[in-house]
């Protein structure tokens, strides 16, 4: 599956753009515009988008690549 394909499917089931999820990650106070704030660790990141969410690992982890500058 194509990095592209797991953003479109993460949209799907979140009906939130991984653009969105980035926005709500920084105002959460776990990213910045830079990428992850300084001192969180992806793990955190994959937790709430779990549990808000329920994405799956792997899913949450084409986020947290997204939130750290990977771009299609």
């Amino acid at each position: 599956m194509s990095f592209q394909a797991y953003l479109d499917n993460v949209e799907a089931k979140t009906g939130k753009s991984a653009e969105a999820l980035k926005a709500i990650a920084i105002a959460k106070g776990l990213a910045d515009e830079r990428g992850l704030a300084p001192g969180v660790k992806p793990g955190a990141v994959i937790d709430w988008l779990k549990a808000d969410f329920d994405l799956g690992h792997g899913h949450a982890m084409s986020i947290v690549a997204f939130i750290k500058g990977k771009r299609t």
